[in-house]
């Protein structure tokens, strides 16, 4: 095991919650684009992105396990995927709107900004407790470097 493996993992935690608050955050700048991107010569709404994250070595439990009794750790978390939420578009009547159909109703973007401040909290405490430990473990090592003195 190296001496820097907690810093390594904290790292690439740090950095994953990181890009999830990107996303989110351009989740919510989008909220209201009714145009994003032609799709068949038309334009379509902004469109959700949600991250998934996975161990950066994904491997069967049985390997996390024999490593652990061994006295390994993970190699940390890394950005799997970035997809588009394929829930449907918010339908909102306003004739008055440039998008609006022959009926008066515009489609808007699947974005609910509740559930986006929820990630981007949970996303914010994630971060934050990375922080933790990164700093525990350099409280950690100094204080056995100082001992060794």
């Amino acid at each position: 095991m190296k001496l820097t493996n907690g810093f390594d993992i904290s790292a690439s935690a740090l950095t994953a919650q990181r890009f999830r608050m990107d996303i989110v955050s351009s989740n919510i700048a989008n909220a209201d684009t009714t145009r994003a991107r032609l799709v068949d010569g038309r334009w379509v709404p902004y469109q959700r992105k949600v991250v998934t994250m996975e161990a950066k070595k994904p491997e069967p439990f049985s390997s996390y396990l024999s490593s652990a009794m061994n006295g390994s750790t993970g190699e940390g978390v890394r950005v799997s995927r970035v997809y588009e939420d394929e829930a449907p578009f918010k339908q909102v009547y306003n004739p008055t709107h440039p998008d609006a159909d022959e009926r008066g109703y515009v489609q808007m973007p699947n974005v609910d900004i509740l559930k986006e401040m929820v990630d981007l909290m949970s996303a914010t405490r994630s971060y934050e407790a990375n922080v933790t430990a990164l700093n525990a473990t350099k409280a950690m090592i100094a204080k056995a470097l100082e001992i060794g003195k």
